[in-house]
């Protein structure tokens, strides 16, 4: 199911980046031969009735493209197509070049806007402040010292229930939790808690010397803060989502400086770094877990897609969008030939990484 998921995902955001190219390239008076899902060999494909354009649907599901005469400065000036000389992509201004580059990022981060609306709409699980809190917000353990005695607890852990000294508190608090471990230390504190696989206990032993502030206060070693799921109107969930998005690119591109920069050095952790075959089982998490999480995480990738399309490399928008800016500045065409070379060059050197990413994954799995 995990795999039909990421496929559908997939599809959707191919399709919404390639659209963004496609609609840019009709608007602008480009002929466009070709829109495609996945990349050749061709398994199906169609012409709707005055459209110039081939629909295809392709074997290989790693991506999509949009096939743009002149796109690739092949040769405009034939007798076949001298008709259409002026519609080729290199033959229009160069503004209008660069914009149907970036037009696919821009759909990737429209789309990601419009998922985030839709989840603040139908409602999303917010930290909230205790005395704002309502009945329905739950106890969520954000994180945990190591060698604590929270350690013990696993990720994405939901607090409903503590028992000490005789008591029982269902549904507690962030105050009455700590309260709680005050009162029982150096007794044990029984705290039940949810994940995704079900409901467990386990006796949490307070311990001092954690809190660097206060190392004789009797701690577990749990940060701890109340979530409560919130349904926001349509204005404001234009502005959650705009704040969503922005917040969203700007730290997958710290994210990817960060790497970028660590990786020149030497000095960089790709154990995070995840391909196709580690996504899959993302999705299948992230689908787990609720129709919502599922769109926050189709917006996430959407986000990620849009900044990796703009990195200046060669087969990349980014890339592409060098050499329109180059020729731009220089005035003078790039030689096709040595165009063709470096997006070759660099589309090489994208699947070589794809495929040591989704061997890192499968040896991850085993």
């Amino acid at each position: 199911m995990s795999i039909i998921i990421f496929f559908l995902v997939l599809f959707v955001l191919i399709l919404v980046h390639e659209w963004g190219h496609f609609i840019t390239a009709k608007k602008t008076g480009m002929r466009v031969d070709e829109f495609g899902i996945g990349f050749p060999p061709k398994a199906a494909g169609f012409r709707r009735k005055g459209d110039e354009t081939e629909y295809t649907l392709n074997w290989l599901p790693i991506g999509g493209f949009v096939k743009i005469w002149g796109e690739n400065y092949e040769d405009v000036e034939d007798e076949e197509n001298a008709k259409d000389k002026d519609r080729g992509f290199s033959a229009k201004p160069k503004w209008a070049q660069a914009l149907v580059l970036v037009a696919g990022v821009a759909m990737n981060i429209i789309f990601a806007w419009f998922l985030f609306v839709i989840m603040f709409m139908a409602g999303v699980t917010l930290p909230v402040e205790e005395s704002k809190a309502s009945d329905e917000a739950v106890l969520y353990v954000a994180a945990v010292q190591p060698d604590s005695p929270a350690a013990v607890l696993p990720p994405a852990t939901t607090i409903t229930a503590i028992e000490y000294n005789g008591q029982f508190i269902e549904g507690p608090s962030a105050s009455e939790f700590s309260t709680a471990v005050s009162e029982a230390a150096p007794n044990p504190v029984l705290v039940t808690y949810k994940t995704k696989e079900g409901t467990e206990s386990v006796e949490l032993t307070p311990q001092q010397g954690l809190d660097q502030d206060d190392p004789e206060r009797y701690v577990v070693g749990a940060s701890l803060y109340m979530l409560e799921t919130q349904q926001q109107s349509f204005f404001a969930s234009l502005v959650s989502a705009s704040k969503a998005t922005w917040y969203g690119l700007t730290g997958i591109m710290s994210g990817l400086w960060h790497l970028i920069s660590q990786a020149i050095v030497g000095d960089a952790d790709f154990s995070q770094v995840t391909g196709p075959v580690g996504i899959v089982g993302l999705v299948g998490d992230a689908a787990s877990e609720g129709f919502i999480k599922l769109l926050e995480f189709t917006a996430i990738i959407s986000l990620n897609l849009a900044v990796i399309n703009l990195l200046p490399f060669p087969a990349l928008d980014g890339g592409r969008l060098v050499f329109v800016v180059i020729e731009a500045a220089t005035r003078k065409r790039i030689p096709p030939e040595w165009a063709g070379r470096v997006n070759l060059v660099g589309f090489a050197l994208l699947m070589l990484l794809m495929i040591v990413v989704t061997y890192k994954d499968i040896a991850n799995l085993l």
